[in-house]
């Protein structure tokens, strides 16, 4: 064992005494297993062992890669909604601490998710109990897809890199901590004047890491910063906070912004129905050029394994879609076409593959 094994002997709901039942270093044995299984109904792992036990959880060939993922994914959780909790006043200490938390998470899921195609994490997250906490859950979710398409667009990343793009994706809604809950968590249509105000989120997000700066070895902090502060930037220079474009948005803020897209639109909520695989990388596609940068997107819908891309190609998002909110209808909308646009598309798409339609304009151009 890496790590010992605590129980708790209190009675009482707010005091806690924890007492060590089992000791690292010593071989636990099956039998060991199915007492501690009988006499007790819940076993420990202290928090500053965590780092040990999470790492075993990712190399234990025992485990389905799902089981790993949900443990890992609770356990980001839990920092997460320590960070957003709005009794507790930020502080560089508990921004601190979040990070050191998550990043023991990302760390481990690295090793879950190396050399897996997005189609793999897909089916994991789907596998997965989902959480109404759509902050916490949906921003986990961006991580680990950013993660694999980061990883697919340098296939000679560094672990260091691949825990940035995860660390990137977690907190790239750092700056709905100054947001009210009420706009947050409305997964109705916002009003002009809300949605101007979640627009301030990547400008809010920059302003707490630059004033909260922390040290730690190993992560480039700086890359953080334009994820969180260029995530809904639009490749076409029509997004926010700076109407920056094409590739002058950073690398990790245009893969995270396909991977908080993807996840927005095909994750199953409580409140709303999601689209198909094939739905949504054909309405992401209209976006192409537009939202999202097109070599990016190549590359994540080749990481989609087994598809035939024919679904609602003439769809596509509101430009007021933020992928970052609870939706409780998906705001999809149908794209006008003109004739000669459309019978260009029949002969380009006979194949079963998606053309945006920035490929047929430029088609048409030509």
């Amino acid at each position: 064992m890496l790590f010992d094994l605590f129980v708790n002997s209190s009675t009482h709901d707010v005091r806690e005494h924890f007492v060590r039942i089992f000791p690292r270093g010593q071989v636990l044995g099956e039998e060991d297993v199915k007492a501690f299984r009988e006499k007790y109904h819940q076993l420990y792992v202290s928090e500053e062992q965590r780092e040990l036990y999470l790492s075993s959880l990712s190399t234990n060939t025992n485990l389905s890669d799902t089981k790993k993922t949900e443990v890992i994914k609770d356990s980001a959780i839990k920092y997460l909604s320590t960070l957003f909790d709005s009794e507790k006043k930020f502080t560089t200490e508990l921004l601190h601490d979040t990070i050191s938390g998550c990043r023991e998470s990302i760390e481990s899921m690295v090793h879950v998710i190396k050399g897996k195609d997005i189609s793999d994490v897909q089916k994991m997250i789907g596998d997965l109990s989902f959480h109404d906490f759509y902050t916490y859950d949906h921003s986990i979710n961006v991580a680990m897809y950013s993660m694999a398409l980061f990883q697919a667009a340098k296939s000679n990343a560094s672990r260091g890199e691949i825990v940035t793009a995860g660390l990137g994706g977690l907190l790239h809604d750092l700056g709905k901590l100054k947001i009210s809950t009420q706009i947050i968590n409305n997964p109705d249509k916002l009003s002009n004047e809300d949605f101007d105000i979640i627009k301030k989120h990547p400008e809010y997000g920059k302003e707490l890491f630059k004033q909260n700066k922390i040290a730690m070895t190993g992560i480039d902090f700086s890359t953080i910063e334009r994820i969180i502060y260029e995530h809904h930037e639009n490749f076409n220079g029509s997004g926010y906070p700076n109407k920056v474009l094409g590739e002058n948005i950073h690398m990790m803020a245009r893969i995270t912004a396909i991977a908080d897209f993807f996840d927005a639109i095909t994750t199953k909520r409580s409140y709303h129905e999601v689209l198909s695989t094939e739905d949504a990388l054909a309405i992401m596609s209209n976006s192409v050029g537009k939202k999202i940068d097109p070599e990016l997107f190549t590359m994540f819908t080749t990481k989609v394994k087994n598809l035939v891309l024919n679904g609602k190609n003439h769809f596509c998002i509101k430009d007021d879609f933020d992928p970052c909110q609870p939706h409780r209808v998906i705001p999809v909308e149908k794209v006008p076409v003109s004739k000669q646009e459309h019978k260009l598309f029949e002969k380009e798409n006979k194949y079963g593959s998606v053309k945006s339609d920035v490929d047929l304009i430029k088609k048409k151009a030509a």
